[in-house]
C-alpha cells in the first residue's frame, strides 16, 4: 500500500452553508492529521467540522466539533488524526463566508 502525504482539501465556503471540504476517493483510506480554520476578518465567526461515514447525509451524531469560535483574524488548528475509510466525507460550515478551512494528511491506497 501507499502512502501519500498531501492536501486534502481547501475551502473558502458560502456563510451557512455545510459543504464538503474532502471525499476520500474509492479504494482509499485516510487520515487527516491537521484542520486549520482561518478567519479573515476582524470580526470573530463560528464553524463545525463534521464526517459522514460512507457519504452520509449529514446527521446531529457526526459532528466533532459544532459552532466554536475562531477570533476575528485568528486561527484555529485541530491535530486530530482522523481516520477515514473509502467515501467518508469531511464537511464543513462557517457562519460568515470569511473563514477558508485547509485539511492536511495522508491517502493510503
Amino acid at each position: 500500500m501507499a502512502t501519500t502525504y498531501k492536501v486534502l482539501g481547501q475551502s473558502n465556503p458560502a456563510a451557512t452553508t455545510s459543504t464538503a471540504l474532502y471525499t476520500v476517493p474509492a479504494l482509499t483510506k485516510s487520515i487527516i492529521s491537521t484542520i486549520n480554520v482561518c478567519n479573515q476578518s476582524a470580526t470573530d465567526a463560528t464553524f463545525r467540522l463534521a464526517v459522514s461515514v460512507a457519504g452520509a447525509a449529514l446527521a446531529a451524531k457526526d459532528y466533532i466539533v459544532y459552532d466554536a469560535t475562531v477570533r476575528g483574524n485568528g486561527l484555529q488548528a485541530f491535530t486530530m488524526g482522523i481516520t477515514m475509510g473509502a467515501t467518508d466525507v469531511l464537511r464543513i460550515y462557517a457562519s460568515s463566508a470569511t473563514l477558508s478551512f485547509s485539511a492536511f494528511g495522508s491517502e493510503i491506497a
